[in-house]
């Protein structure tokens, strides 16, 4: 957010006809993040030294991405600087929608199992036992569903459970970080993601949309598109479509056309292929490109609302299922007596 408002700020200071450095040192003074205004400050201070601004951002790689440095550089160079700054804020802005959405549809399946779960271990922890008492003084033989639930009761208040739970949790993540911190566990959790019923395709559409949006203002600023490719590979969160980027560029350097390069892999939808053909035949590639992020975009929050509106009776359906299963489980017993009782 801070580097969204940066830019956006530096991009109307630039078009007002302020110096470069003096706006810099303007925006510090106003900035409630004391690091990143030392940071710009910094900077400020360098390009009163007669360096570029590119130059400057390259010196803090943990503040500016190279794709956002990519962008000022093209823009030095095209005497459009204020113009690019402001695609950068526009880019940063688009980007954090998306992600935004992906978490909040991803987000929403969590809170159902986590809510599900606190559920289900308050009723056995505090409920259950209370029943174990007065059933055991019953003497009778209990329900199959009845003898499970009591048992499932013992076995998540026993110590046993109290420790290893924790232990076993903390055990899975930690093997899971390492796997995943592997070049082959991370694409083979990456190229497993986009399987993933109903979430896979939302999150290949973020990846597209993320992608064509990034290499639109890249191409759009007169960066090549070998460049605009390695940066836009950089930029992506996914191992799989990265290794496919990079094998595109490679087919590019040798003389392919990019679409025949997507075309190559199998995860790119036909519509990005057959979009950046047009585009390529056409001479409008960045045309084509920002029409498929727009597009992508609107399938993205579509697909966002759908799952929202799909999870809101989920999440009561589930809550109510592990409730009325534990409840019935509590009640049959005495319902058996109650018959037997009627029978004799």
């Amino acid at each position: 957010k801070d580097l969204l408002v940066f830019f956006r700020q530096l991009s109307v200071v630039l078009q007002s006809g302020v110096a470069l450095a003096q706006g810099l040192v303007l925006i510090a003074e106003n900035m409630t993040n004391k690091k990143f205004s030392a940071c710009v400050n910094a900077i400020a201070a360098r390009l009163n030294a007669g360096e570029e601004l590119s130059f400057c951002l390259k010196q803090y790689p943990k503040v500016f991405a190279p794709i956002t440095i990519g962008l000022i550089e093209a823009g030095e160079v095209g005497g459009i600087l204020d113009q690019v700054l402001e695609r950068v804020a526009l880019l940063m802005e688009e980007q954090a929608k998306l992600k935004g959405q992906i978490i909040g549809a991803l987000v929403y399946p969590l809170i159902v199992f986590v809510l599900a779960l606190s559920v289900s271990l308050g009723l056995l922890i505090f409920i259950v036992p209370r029943f174990q008492t007065m059933f055991d003084g019953m003497g009778a033989e209990l329900p199959a569903l009845t003898a499970f639930m009591l048992e499932l009761s013992k076995i998540v208040t026993s110590l046993e459970f109290l420790i290893g739970a924790p232990i076993v949790s903390i055990g899975i993540i930690f093997i899971f970080n390492r796997f995943y911190s592997t070049k082959q566990g991370r694409l083979a959790t990456d190229t497993n993601i986009f399987k993933l019923p109903l979430f896979g395709a939302l999150i290949l559409r973020t990846e597209m949309a993320s992608m064509c949006d990034t290499l639109s203002t890249l191409v759009t600023s007169g960066i090549p598109l070998v460049e605009g490719l390695e940066r836009c590979s950089v930029a992506s969160s996914n191992q799989l479509v990265r290794n496919t980027i990079n094998r595109s560029i490679q087919l590019v350097k040798e003389g392919e056309e990019l679409n025949y390069a997507f075309n190559r892999s199998k995860i790119f939808p036909r519509l990005v292929v057959s979009m950046i053909k047009i585009g390529e035949e056409t001479g409008q590639l960045s045309f084509m490109l920002e029409k498929l992020a727009i597009f992508y975009k609107r399938e993205v929050e579509a697909t966002v609302s759908a799952l929202t509106k799909a999870m809101e009776p989920a999440v009561i359906f589930v809550v109510a299922a592990i409730v009325g299963t534990i409840v019935i489980a509590l009640y049959l017993p005495m319902f058996k007596m109650i018959s037997a009782m009627g029978g004799g």
